[in-house]
Protein backbone atom coordinates (compact mmCIF):
# COMPACT_ATOMS: atom_id res chain seq x y z
CA UNK A 1 0.00 0.00 0.00
CA UNK A 2 1.54 3.46 -0.93
CA UNK A 3 1.65 6.39 1.61
CA UNK A 4 0.37 9.45 1.50
CA UNK A 5 2.86 12.39 1.92
CA UNK A 6 1.09 13.20 5.18
CA UNK A 7 1.89 9.11 6.53
CA UNK A 8 5.65 9.10 5.31
CA UNK A 9 5.66 12.57 7.28
CA UNK A 10 4.30 11.56 10.88
CA UNK A 11 4.53 7.75 9.97
CA UNK A 12 2.09 5.44 9.41
CA UNK A 13 0.76 4.23 12.98
CA UNK A 14 0.29 7.73 14.08
CA UNK A 15 -1.21 8.93 11.06
CA UNK A 16 -4.25 6.21 11.18
CA UNK A 17 -4.06 6.72 14.99
CA UNK A 18 -4.71 10.86 14.75
CA UNK A 19 -7.32 9.62 11.60
CA UNK A 20 -9.53 7.96 13.96
CA UNK A 21 -10.37 11.11 16.19
CA UNK A 22 -11.58 14.34 15.45
CA UNK A 23 -8.39 15.62 13.40
CA UNK A 24 -8.38 16.87 9.63
CA UNK A 25 -5.64 16.38 7.34
CA UNK A 26 -4.28 19.66 7.56
CA UNK A 27 -4.03 19.13 11.38
CA UNK A 28 -0.98 16.80 10.63
CA UNK A 29 -0.03 19.21 7.79
CA UNK A 30 0.77 22.32 11.12
CA UNK A 31 2.68 19.85 12.60
CA UNK A 32 4.64 18.56 9.82
CA UNK A 33 5.59 22.14 7.56
CA UNK A 34 8.77 22.52 10.31
CA UNK A 35 9.82 19.02 8.76
CA UNK A 36 9.25 20.27 4.92
CA UNK A 37 11.73 23.66 5.91
CA UNK A 38 14.71 22.18 7.85
CA UNK A 39 14.55 19.73 4.10
CA UNK A 40 14.39 22.59 2.00
CA UNK A 41 11.64 21.05 0.40
CA UNK A 42 8.65 23.20 -1.23
CA UNK A 43 5.67 22.79 -0.01
CA UNK A 44 3.99 21.67 -2.57
CA UNK A 45 6.43 18.97 -3.41
CA UNK A 46 5.86 17.43 0.13
CA UNK A 47 2.40 17.46 0.22
CA UNK A 48 1.31 16.15 -3.09
CA UNK A 49 4.18 14.10 -3.15
CA UNK A 50 6.39 15.01 -6.10
CA UNK A 51 10.29 15.78 -6.13
CA UNK A 52 11.59 19.12 -4.62
CA UNK A 53 13.52 19.74 -7.58
CA UNK A 54 14.55 18.10 -11.06
CA UNK A 55 17.53 18.00 -12.07
CA UNK A 56 17.16 20.70 -14.68
CA UNK A 57 14.91 23.73 -15.02
CA UNK A 58 12.33 22.87 -17.56
CA UNK A 59 13.20 25.81 -20.33
CA UNK A 60 9.76 27.05 -21.41
CA UNK A 61 8.14 29.86 -23.70
CA UNK A 62 5.26 32.09 -22.17
CA UNK A 63 3.13 32.78 -25.37
CA UNK A 64 0.53 35.23 -24.13
CA UNK A 65 1.07 37.37 -21.13
CA UNK A 66 -1.85 39.35 -19.78
CA UNK A 67 -3.38 38.96 -16.61
CA UNK A 68 -3.72 35.56 -16.68
CA UNK A 69 -0.31 34.92 -18.21
CA UNK A 70 1.72 37.31 -15.71
CA UNK A 71 0.24 35.52 -12.94
CA UNK A 72 1.87 32.27 -14.20
CA UNK A 73 5.14 34.20 -14.86
CA UNK A 74 5.04 35.23 -10.79
CA UNK A 75 4.57 31.82 -9.83
CA UNK A 76 7.17 30.26 -11.57
CA UNK A 77 9.81 28.43 -9.07
CA UNK A 78 13.00 28.39 -10.80
CA UNK A 79 13.88 25.54 -9.43
CA UNK A 80 11.37 23.69 -12.12
CA UNK A 81 11.29 26.07 -14.78
CA UNK A 82 13.70 28.74 -16.40
CA UNK A 83 11.41 31.33 -18.48
CA UNK A 84 13.49 31.89 -21.76
CA UNK A 85 11.13 33.44 -24.21
CA UNK A 86 7.91 35.43 -24.11
CA UNK A 87 5.55 36.42 -26.56
CA UNK A 88 2.76 39.07 -27.08
CA UNK A 89 1.39 41.85 -29.48
CA UNK A 90 0.70 44.35 -26.72
CA UNK A 91 3.19 46.57 -25.56
CA UNK A 92 1.17 47.07 -21.81
CA UNK A 93 1.53 43.07 -21.26
CA UNK A 94 5.13 43.05 -22.43
CA UNK A 95 6.25 45.40 -20.09
CA UNK A 96 4.01 43.90 -17.26
CA UNK A 97 6.02 40.71 -17.93
CA UNK A 98 9.09 41.65 -17.66
CA UNK A 99 8.68 44.89 -15.17
CA UNK A 100 5.77 43.55 -12.98
CA UNK A 101 2.30 45.00 -12.42
CA UNK A 102 2.22 48.74 -10.62
CA UNK A 103 -1.52 48.99 -10.89
CA UNK A 104 -1.89 47.87 -6.80
CA UNK A 105 0.61 46.31 -4.12
CA UNK A 106 -2.14 43.15 -4.74
CA UNK A 107 -1.74 43.35 -8.77
CA UNK A 108 2.40 43.10 -7.95
CA UNK A 109 2.35 40.77 -5.06
CA UNK A 110 0.22 38.57 -8.21
CA UNK A 111 2.32 39.44 -11.03
CA UNK A 112 5.85 40.27 -9.98
CA UNK A 113 7.60 40.50 -13.29
CA UNK A 114 10.41 38.59 -14.48
CA UNK A 115 13.10 40.92 -13.32
CA UNK A 116 11.90 40.56 -9.71
CA UNK A 117 12.22 36.22 -10.36
CA UNK A 118 15.29 36.01 -11.06
CA UNK A 119 16.78 39.45 -9.87
CA UNK A 120 18.02 41.16 -13.02
CA UNK A 121 18.25 44.50 -12.09
CA UNK A 122 17.23 45.78 -15.58
CA UNK A 123 15.05 45.58 -18.36
CA UNK A 124 18.15 45.32 -20.71
CA UNK A 125 19.68 42.54 -18.64
CA UNK A 126 16.32 40.65 -18.49
CA UNK A 127 15.95 40.76 -22.40
CA UNK A 128 19.95 38.74 -22.09
CA UNK A 129 18.63 35.88 -20.88
CA UNK A 130 14.89 35.96 -21.83
CA UNK A 131 13.65 36.35 -25.75
CA UNK A 132 11.32 38.21 -27.36
CA UNK A 133 8.41 36.96 -29.83
CA UNK A 134 5.62 39.05 -31.26
CA UNK A 135 4.47 35.80 -33.76
CA UNK A 136 4.01 33.01 -31.76
CA UNK A 137 5.19 30.22 -34.54
CA UNK A 138 8.46 32.21 -34.56
CA UNK A 139 8.67 31.20 -30.24
CA UNK A 140 7.92 27.57 -31.26
CA UNK A 141 10.25 27.40 -33.54
CA UNK A 142 12.99 28.13 -31.29
CA UNK A 143 14.51 24.68 -30.42
CA UNK A 144 15.64 25.79 -27.24
CA UNK A 145 12.16 25.83 -25.79
CA UNK A 146 10.71 22.36 -24.08
CA UNK A 147 7.47 23.94 -23.23
CA UNK A 148 5.50 26.20 -23.50
CA UNK A 149 2.55 27.76 -20.94
CA UNK A 150 -0.50 29.65 -23.06
CA UNK A 151 -1.81 32.90 -21.39
CA UNK A 152 -3.82 33.47 -24.70
CA UNK A 153 -7.52 34.71 -25.13
CA UNK A 154 -9.48 31.05 -24.95
CA UNK A 155 -10.67 31.09 -28.76
CA UNK A 156 -6.73 30.60 -29.63
CA UNK A 157 -5.84 27.95 -27.04
CA UNK A 158 -6.52 25.05 -29.15
CA UNK A 159 -4.56 26.34 -32.44
CA UNK A 160 -1.86 26.48 -30.45
CA UNK A 161 -1.76 24.23 -28.19
CA UNK A 162 -2.10 21.71 -31.01
CA UNK A 163 0.95 23.68 -33.07
CA UNK A 164 2.98 23.33 -29.73
CA UNK A 165 2.71 19.67 -29.49
CA UNK A 166 3.47 19.24 -33.22
CA UNK A 167 6.37 21.15 -32.55
CA UNK A 168 7.77 18.88 -29.86
CA UNK A 169 6.87 21.22 -27.09
CA UNK A 170 4.92 19.79 -23.52
CA UNK A 171 2.01 22.46 -22.77
CA UNK A 172 0.54 24.29 -19.85
CA UNK A 173 -2.55 25.95 -20.82
CA UNK A 174 -4.65 27.97 -18.75
CA UNK A 175 -8.42 27.25 -18.55
CA UNK A 176 -10.63 26.39 -19.76
CA UNK A 177 -9.33 24.13 -21.99
CA UNK A 178 -10.50 24.97 -25.06
CA UNK A 179 -13.82 27.51 -26.66
CA UNK A 180 -15.99 24.09 -27.82
CA UNK A 181 -15.76 20.76 -26.72
CA UNK A 182 -14.98 19.61 -29.92
CA UNK A 183 -11.54 21.73 -29.57
CA UNK A 184 -10.94 20.04 -26.25
CA UNK A 185 -10.66 16.63 -27.83
CA UNK A 186 -8.66 17.62 -30.73
CA UNK A 187 -5.88 18.83 -28.24
CA UNK A 188 -6.48 15.38 -26.01
CA UNK A 189 -6.30 13.93 -29.08
CA UNK A 190 -2.69 15.97 -29.86
CA UNK A 191 -1.42 14.97 -26.76
CA UNK A 192 -2.07 10.95 -26.86
CA UNK A 193 -0.70 11.30 -30.59
CA UNK A 194 2.63 13.34 -30.04
CA UNK A 195 3.22 11.70 -26.34
CA UNK A 196 3.71 15.55 -25.41
CA UNK A 197 2.17 15.98 -21.83
CA UNK A 198 -0.99 18.39 -22.06
CA UNK A 199 -1.69 20.24 -18.47
CA UNK A 200 -4.57 22.34 -18.10
CA UNK A 201 -4.67 25.43 -15.50
CA UNK A 202 -7.68 24.51 -13.54
CA UNK A 203 -5.12 25.18 -10.21
CA UNK A 204 -7.61 24.30 -7.54
CA UNK A 205 -6.65 20.41 -8.18
CA UNK A 206 -2.95 21.74 -6.83
CA UNK A 207 -4.77 23.99 -3.36
CA UNK A 208 -3.70 22.25 -0.50
CA UNK A 209 -6.99 23.83 1.08
CA UNK A 210 -9.30 21.84 -1.23
CA UNK A 211 -6.89 19.02 -1.16
CA UNK A 212 -7.34 18.94 2.70
CA UNK A 213 -11.25 19.43 1.90
CA UNK A 214 -11.40 16.12 -0.45
CA UNK A 215 -9.80 14.08 2.51
CA UNK A 216 -12.16 15.22 5.07
CA UNK A 217 -15.15 14.06 3.02
CA UNK A 218 -13.53 11.16 1.76
CA UNK A 219 -13.28 10.26 5.57
CA UNK A 220 -17.09 10.65 6.00
CA UNK A 221 -16.77 13.76 8.61
CA UNK A 222 -19.62 15.11 6.58
CA UNK A 223 -21.48 12.27 6.16
CA UNK A 224 -23.78 12.19 2.97
CA UNK A 225 -22.90 14.66 0.57
CA UNK A 226 -25.94 15.33 -0.91
CA UNK A 227 -25.65 19.01 -2.02
CA UNK A 228 -23.36 22.16 -2.57
CA UNK A 229 -23.63 25.54 -3.16
CA UNK A 230 -20.97 28.29 -4.96
CA UNK A 231 -20.93 31.07 -6.20
CA UNK A 232 -19.10 34.10 -7.57
CA UNK A 233 -20.29 37.57 -7.03
CA UNK A 234 -18.69 40.50 -7.81
CA UNK A 235 -19.41 44.19 -7.96
CA UNK A 236 -19.12 45.25 -11.31
CA UNK A 237 -21.23 47.95 -12.76
CA UNK A 238 -21.59 49.89 -15.95
CA UNK A 239 -18.39 52.19 -16.23
CA UNK A 240 -16.46 50.31 -13.21
CA UNK A 241 -15.55 46.92 -14.96
CA UNK A 242 -12.92 45.01 -14.12
CA UNK A 243 -12.96 43.02 -17.71
CA UNK A 244 -13.94 46.41 -19.45
CA UNK A 245 -10.08 47.10 -19.63
CA UNK A 246 -9.16 50.44 -20.46
CA UNK A 247 -8.69 51.69 -24.53
CA UNK A 248 -5.80 53.81 -25.93
CA UNK A 249 -7.20 57.63 -25.79
CA UNK A 250 -8.68 58.35 -29.12
CA UNK A 251 -9.55 54.28 -29.89
CA UNK A 252 -13.27 55.72 -29.11
CA UNK A 253 -14.69 59.13 -28.33
CA UNK A 254 -15.64 58.46 -25.04
CA UNK A 255 -12.33 56.63 -23.11
CA UNK A 256 -10.22 59.07 -21.98
CA UNK A 257 -9.58 57.11 -18.58
CA UNK A 258 -5.94 56.36 -19.49
CA UNK A 259 -4.98 59.74 -20.30
CA UNK A 260 -6.50 61.55 -17.46
CA UNK A 261 -4.31 58.89 -15.17
CA UNK A 262 -1.69 59.82 -17.11
CA UNK A 263 -1.48 63.45 -17.10
CA UNK A 264 -2.70 63.06 -12.86
CA UNK A 265 0.36 61.36 -12.10
CA UNK A 266 3.23 63.12 -13.88
CA UNK A 267 1.52 66.24 -11.94
CA UNK A 268 2.32 64.45 -8.83
CA UNK A 269 5.25 63.20 -10.00
CA UNK A 270 6.75 66.84 -10.52
CA UNK A 271 5.47 68.10 -7.71
CA UNK A 272 7.41 65.23 -5.69
CA UNK A 273 10.24 66.13 -7.45
CA UNK A 274 10.16 69.88 -6.73
CA UNK A 275 9.49 69.13 -3.35
CA UNK A 276 12.31 70.36 -0.41
CA UNK A 277 11.17 67.04 1.15
CA UNK A 278 11.97 64.43 -1.95
CA UNK A 279 14.51 62.96 -0.20
CA UNK A 280 11.97 61.57 2.27
CA UNK A 281 9.39 60.28 -0.75
CA UNK A 282 12.19 58.26 -3.01
CA UNK A 283 10.16 54.99 -2.89
CA UNK A 284 6.94 56.76 -3.31
CA UNK A 285 8.82 58.67 -6.41
CA UNK A 286 10.15 55.33 -7.65
CA UNK A 287 6.43 53.54 -7.55
CA UNK A 288 5.10 56.89 -9.05
CA UNK A 289 7.44 56.84 -11.85
CA UNK A 290 6.93 52.53 -12.67
CA UNK A 291 3.16 53.34 -12.87
CA UNK A 292 3.58 56.35 -15.50
CA UNK A 293 5.76 54.06 -17.42
CA UNK A 294 3.18 51.23 -17.03
CA UNK A 295 0.26 53.46 -17.97
CA UNK A 296 2.30 54.73 -20.88
CA UNK A 297 2.39 51.24 -22.54
CA UNK A 298 -0.71 50.55 -22.05
CA UNK A 299 -1.29 53.50 -24.31
CA UNK A 300 1.21 51.81 -26.69
CA UNK A 301 -1.76 49.73 -27.42
CA UNK A 302 -2.92 52.06 -29.63
CA UNK A 303 -0.19 50.87 -32.27
CA UNK A 304 -1.07 47.15 -32.45
CA UNK A 305 -2.69 45.99 -36.03
CA UNK A 306 -5.00 43.84 -34.23
CA UNK A 307 -6.73 42.88 -37.34
CA UNK A 308 -3.42 41.52 -38.87
CA UNK A 309 -3.65 38.96 -35.87
CA UNK A 310 -7.39 38.16 -36.73
CA UNK A 311 -8.80 40.00 -34.26
CA UNK A 312 -12.15 41.29 -36.03
CA UNK A 313 -14.49 44.60 -36.03
CA UNK A 314 -18.16 44.16 -33.27
CA UNK A 315 -21.38 45.16 -34.37
CA UNK A 316 -23.82 44.43 -31.44
CA UNK A 317 -27.83 45.03 -32.48
CA UNK A 318 -31.00 44.79 -30.94
CA UNK A 319 -34.13 42.68 -31.21
CA UNK A 320 -34.90 44.98 -34.50
CA UNK A 321 -31.87 45.06 -36.17
CA UNK A 322 -30.70 48.48 -34.76
CA UNK A 323 -27.10 48.50 -34.54
CA UNK A 324 -26.57 50.10 -30.53
CA UNK A 325 -22.78 49.46 -30.43
CA UNK A 326 -19.78 49.18 -32.90
CA UNK A 327 -15.89 47.89 -31.57
CA UNK A 328 -12.83 48.00 -33.08
CA UNK A 329 -11.00 44.85 -33.76
CA UNK A 330 -8.34 46.52 -31.03
CA UNK A 331 -11.79 46.73 -28.66
CA UNK A 332 -11.91 42.84 -29.33
CA UNK A 333 -8.11 42.46 -28.37
CA UNK A 334 -8.21 44.29 -24.90
CA UNK A 335 -11.65 43.13 -24.12
CA UNK A 336 -11.11 39.91 -25.38
CA UNK A 337 -13.61 38.26 -22.34
CA UNK A 338 -16.56 40.41 -23.16
CA UNK A 339 -17.39 38.77 -26.58
CA UNK A 340 -18.74 35.58 -27.80
CA UNK A 341 -16.36 34.79 -30.59
CA UNK A 342 -13.24 35.44 -28.24
CA UNK A 343 -14.34 34.57 -24.69
CA UNK A 344 -17.01 32.19 -22.83
CA UNK A 345 -18.57 34.50 -20.26
CA UNK A 346 -19.22 34.13 -16.62
CA UNK A 347 -19.42 30.58 -16.30
CA UNK A 348 -16.53 30.07 -18.32
CA UNK A 349 -13.97 32.36 -17.04
CA UNK A 350 -15.56 32.29 -13.45
CA UNK A 351 -17.87 29.15 -12.86
CA UNK A 352 -15.55 26.78 -14.49
CA UNK A 353 -13.28 27.18 -11.34
CA UNK A 354 -15.89 26.50 -8.96
CA UNK A 355 -18.05 23.59 -10.67
CA UNK A 356 -14.09 21.58 -11.26
CA UNK A 357 -14.10 21.76 -7.30
CA UNK A 358 -17.67 20.83 -6.72
CA UNK A 359 -16.59 17.69 -9.43
CA UNK A 360 -13.59 17.00 -6.88
CA UNK A 361 -15.81 17.16 -3.99
CA UNK A 362 -18.21 14.56 -5.58
CA UNK A 363 -15.63 12.59 -6.45
CA UNK A 364 -14.22 12.45 -3.05
CA UNK A 365 -17.73 11.42 -2.10
CA UNK A 366 -17.76 8.12 -4.60
CA UNK A 367 -13.97 7.19 -2.71
CA UNK A 368 -11.92 9.08 -5.81
CA UNK A 369 -13.81 7.75 -8.87
CA UNK A 370 -14.85 11.03 -10.69
CA UNK A 371 -18.27 11.39 -12.20
CA UNK A 372 -19.53 12.99 -14.47
CA UNK A 373 -22.76 15.07 -14.46
CA UNK A 374 -26.47 13.95 -15.48
CA UNK A 375 -27.81 17.09 -16.32
CA UNK A 376 -28.38 20.93 -16.02
CA UNK A 377 -30.71 23.75 -16.09
CA UNK A 378 -29.83 27.27 -16.14
CA UNK A 379 -30.25 30.72 -16.85
CA UNK A 380 -28.46 33.87 -18.26
CA UNK A 381 -29.68 37.57 -18.21
CA UNK A 382 -28.88 40.86 -19.18
CA UNK A 383 -30.10 43.46 -16.65
CA UNK A 384 -27.00 45.49 -15.98
CA UNK A 385 -25.01 46.51 -18.27
CA UNK A 386 -25.29 48.60 -21.77
CA UNK A 387 -25.03 47.35 -25.33
CA UNK A 388 -21.11 47.00 -24.74
CA UNK A 389 -20.72 43.57 -24.83
CA UNK A 390 -22.69 40.14 -25.64
CA UNK A 391 -21.46 37.78 -22.57
CA UNK A 392 -24.21 37.85 -19.56
CA UNK A 393 -24.17 39.99 -16.71
CA UNK A 394 -25.85 37.45 -14.56
CA UNK A 395 -25.93 33.20 -14.35
CA UNK A 396 -27.38 30.59 -12.30
CA UNK A 397 -27.68 26.85 -12.92
CA UNK A 398 -28.27 23.95 -11.49
CA UNK A 399 -26.21 20.48 -12.06
CA UNK A 400 -27.04 17.10 -10.68
CA UNK A 401 -24.80 14.63 -10.11
CA UNK A 402 -25.03 10.79 -9.23
CA UNK A 403 -25.22 10.35 -5.14
CA UNK A 404 -23.06 7.03 -3.72
CA UNK A 405 -25.66 4.43 -4.79
CA UNK A 406 -27.02 6.27 -7.80
CA UNK A 407 -28.91 3.63 -9.83
CA UNK A 408 -31.06 5.34 -13.47
CA UNK A 409 -33.02 1.56 -13.26
CA UNK A 410 -33.78 1.37 -9.26
CA UNK A 411 -37.27 2.97 -8.67
CA UNK A 412 -35.84 5.01 -5.48
CA UNK A 413 -32.19 4.58 -6.27
CA UNK A 414 -32.75 6.84 -9.31
CA UNK A 415 -33.19 9.57 -7.31
CA UNK A 416 -29.97 9.19 -4.85
CA UNK A 417 -28.12 12.73 -6.35
CA UNK A 418 -26.01 15.37 -5.78
CA UNK A 419 -27.35 19.06 -6.60
CA UNK A 420 -25.10 21.84 -7.41
CA UNK A 421 -26.35 25.43 -7.47
CA UNK A 422 -24.09 28.30 -8.53
CA UNK A 423 -24.69 31.47 -9.30
CA UNK A 424 -22.11 34.43 -10.94
CA UNK A 425 -23.26 37.70 -10.69
CA UNK A 426 -22.33 41.39 -11.44
CA UNK A 427 -23.89 44.42 -9.48
CA UNK A 428 -23.21 42.93 -5.93
CA UNK A 429 -20.23 41.26 -4.65
CA UNK A 430 -21.77 40.49 -1.06
CA UNK A 431 -20.30 36.74 -0.28
CA UNK A 432 -17.70 37.40 -2.42
CA UNK A 433 -16.94 33.95 -4.08
CA UNK A 434 -16.62 30.07 -2.48
CA UNK A 435 -18.31 27.15 -1.94
CA UNK A 436 -20.40 25.61 0.95
CA UNK A 437 -20.62 21.62 0.82
CA UNK A 438 -23.50 20.14 2.59
CA UNK A 439 -23.71 16.59 4.22
CA UNK A 440 -25.61 15.06 7.10
CA UNK A 441 -23.28 15.35 9.23
CA UNK A 442 -21.12 18.41 8.98
CA UNK A 443 -21.07 21.66 6.84
CA UNK A 444 -17.43 22.72 5.10
CA UNK A 445 -17.26 26.01 3.89
CA UNK A 446 -14.69 27.19 1.33
CA UNK A 447 -13.92 31.01 0.81
CA UNK A 448 -11.75 32.70 -1.39
CA UNK A 449 -9.69 29.90 -2.01
CA UNK A 450 -7.89 30.97 1.09
CA UNK A 451 -9.72 29.48 4.18
CA UNK A 452 -11.98 26.57 5.66
CA UNK A 453 -14.31 26.39 8.20
CA UNK A 454 -16.03 22.48 9.04
CA UNK A 455 -18.71 22.32 11.41
CA UNK A 456 -21.77 20.12 12.60
CA UNK A 457 -24.69 20.40 10.84
CA UNK A 458 -26.62 20.29 13.59
CA UNK A 459 -24.69 22.81 15.52
CA UNK A 460 -26.80 25.66 15.13
CA UNK A 461 -26.40 27.13 18.36
CA UNK A 462 -22.72 27.72 18.07
CA UNK A 463 -21.09 30.95 17.24
CA UNK A 464 -18.69 31.50 14.14
CA UNK A 465 -16.45 34.43 14.24
CA UNK A 466 -13.26 35.02 11.84
CA UNK A 467 -10.88 37.32 13.35
CA UNK A 468 -7.92 39.00 12.57
CA UNK A 469 -5.01 36.36 13.87
CA UNK A 470 -1.49 37.81 14.61
CA UNK A 471 0.82 39.98 12.74
CA UNK A 472 1.39 38.07 9.01
CA UNK A 473 -0.23 34.95 9.84
CA UNK A 474 -3.58 35.68 8.92
CA UNK A 475 -7.07 34.90 10.07
CA UNK A 476 -7.56 32.36 12.78
CA UNK A 477 -10.50 31.04 13.54
CA UNK A 478 -12.54 31.34 17.11
CA UNK A 479 -15.45 29.59 18.04
CA UNK A 480 -17.74 30.21 20.57
CA UNK A 481 -20.86 27.31 21.15
CA UNK A 482 -23.15 26.24 23.80
CA UNK A 483 -22.62 23.46 26.19
CA UNK A 484 -22.13 20.43 24.16
CA UNK A 485 -22.17 21.55 20.94
CA UNK A 486 -19.61 21.11 18.65
CA UNK A 487 -16.61 23.21 17.56
CA UNK A 488 -15.39 23.90 14.44
CA UNK A 489 -12.92 21.12 13.20
CA UNK A 490 -10.36 23.21 11.28
CA UNK A 491 -9.29 26.65 10.25
CA UNK A 492 -7.38 26.72 7.13
CA UNK A 493 -5.54 30.10 7.10
CA UNK A 494 -3.75 30.86 10.26
CA UNK A 495 -2.10 28.16 10.67
CA UNK A 496 0.71 28.12 7.43
CA UNK A 497 -0.04 31.86 7.31
CA UNK A 498 -1.21 32.79 3.58
CA UNK A 499 -2.84 29.81 1.60
CA UNK A 500 -1.15 29.38 -2.04
CA UNK A 501 -4.04 28.84 -4.41
CA UNK A 502 -2.36 26.38 -6.48
CA UNK A 503 -0.84 28.03 -9.59
CA UNK A 504 3.24 27.32 -8.69
CA UNK A 505 2.43 23.54 -7.16
CA UNK A 506 0.29 23.33 -11.20
CA UNK A 507 3.28 24.14 -12.62
CA UNK A 508 6.14 22.28 -10.59
CA UNK A 509 4.41 19.02 -11.12
CA UNK A 510 4.05 19.85 -14.56
CA UNK A 511 7.60 20.29 -14.92
CA UNK A 512 8.21 17.41 -12.74
CA UNK A 513 5.98 15.12 -15.42
CA UNK A 514 8.47 16.23 -17.74
CA UNK A 515 11.47 15.35 -16.96
CA UNK A 516 10.67 12.21 -14.86
CA UNK A 517 8.55 10.71 -17.83
CA UNK A 518 6.08 7.95 -17.43
CA UNK A 519 2.66 6.38 -17.89
CA UNK A 520 1.64 6.98 -13.77
CA UNK A 521 3.55 10.62 -13.71
CA UNK A 522 0.84 12.78 -15.08
CA UNK A 523 -0.58 16.30 -14.10
CA UNK A 524 -3.55 16.09 -11.86
CA UNK A 525 -5.84 18.04 -14.55
CA UNK A 526 -4.81 16.54 -17.67
CA UNK A 527 -6.51 16.25 -20.92
CA UNK A 528 -9.47 14.08 -19.79
CA UNK A 529 -9.73 15.85 -16.47
CA UNK A 530 -9.60 19.07 -18.32
CA UNK A 531 -12.32 17.90 -21.20
CA UNK A 532 -14.53 16.98 -18.17
CA UNK A 533 -14.53 20.33 -16.80
CA UNK A 534 -14.75 21.88 -19.90
CA UNK A 535 -17.89 19.73 -21.15
CA UNK A 536 -19.91 20.64 -17.74
CA UNK A 537 -19.12 24.90 -17.99
CA UNK A 538 -19.69 25.18 -22.08
CA UNK A 539 -23.07 22.87 -21.70
CA UNK A 540 -23.82 24.85 -19.03
CA UNK A 541 -23.34 27.69 -21.26
CA UNK A 542 -25.67 26.06 -24.02
CA UNK A 543 -28.39 25.79 -21.33
CA UNK A 544 -28.55 29.20 -19.89
CA UNK A 545 -28.14 30.72 -23.71
CA UNK A 546 -31.14 28.55 -24.67
CA UNK A 547 -33.10 28.39 -21.77
CA UNK A 548 -33.27 24.75 -21.49
CA UNK A 549 -32.48 21.12 -19.08
CA UNK A 550 -29.89 19.60 -21.32
CA UNK A 551 -28.94 16.05 -20.15
CA UNK A 552 -25.68 15.13 -20.57
CA UNK A 553 -24.26 12.60 -22.69
CA UNK A 554 -21.72 9.83 -21.50
CA UNK A 555 -20.19 10.32 -25.36
CA UNK A 556 -19.07 14.26 -25.18
CA UNK A 557 -16.49 12.90 -21.97
CA UNK A 558 -14.67 10.48 -24.54
CA UNK A 559 -11.16 12.33 -26.32
CA UNK A 560 -12.37 9.50 -28.79
CA UNK A 561 -15.75 9.99 -29.81
CA UNK A 562 -17.12 13.11 -31.93
CA UNK A 563 -20.39 13.80 -30.20
CA UNK A 564 -20.57 17.24 -29.01
CA UNK A 565 -23.11 19.03 -27.28
CA UNK A 566 -22.59 21.89 -29.74
CA UNK A 567 -23.10 19.40 -32.46
CA UNK A 568 -25.51 17.28 -30.83
CA UNK A 569 -29.43 17.85 -33.27
CA UNK A 570 -31.32 18.12 -30.81
CA UNK A 571 -30.20 21.16 -28.64
CA UNK A 572 -28.99 22.37 -32.18
CA UNK A 573 -32.32 22.89 -33.17
CA UNK A 574 -33.32 25.29 -30.62
CA UNK A 575 -33.06 28.97 -31.31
Amino acid sequence: MNLTPEEKAVGKENFYAAVGSDLTRRDFLKGSVLAAATTSAGLGAFYFGYGKSVPSPVRIGVIGTGDEGCVLLGAVNPDFLKVVAICDIRPFNVHRAFEGDWASDAALKARPGLMAKYGWKSRQEAEKHVKFYRDYKDLLADNQIEGVVIGLPLHLHCQVAIEAMQAGKHVLTEKLMAKTIGECKQMAQAAEKTGKILAVGHQRHYNILYDNAVDTIRRELLGDLHYIRAQWHRGNMPGKDSWQQPLPPGTRADDKKLAETLKKWEDDLAKMLASAAKDKKTKDIFDLQKRIAQVKAQIEDKQVDAAKYGYEPKVVKDSAGKVMYEASPLEELIRWRLWARTGGGLMVELGSHQLDASSIFIAAAHKGVKQHPLCVSASATRSLFPWDREIEDHIHCLIEFPAPGYDPKHALNKHKKITVAYSSINGNGFGGYGEVVFGTKATLILDKEKEAMLFKEADTASKIEVTKGEKDKGPTLDTQASPGAAQAAAAAAGALGEVSRGYTEEMEHWAWCIRNPAKENQPKCGPKVALGDAVIALTTNLAARKGIRIDFDEAWFDPNRPETPETDPKIAKIA
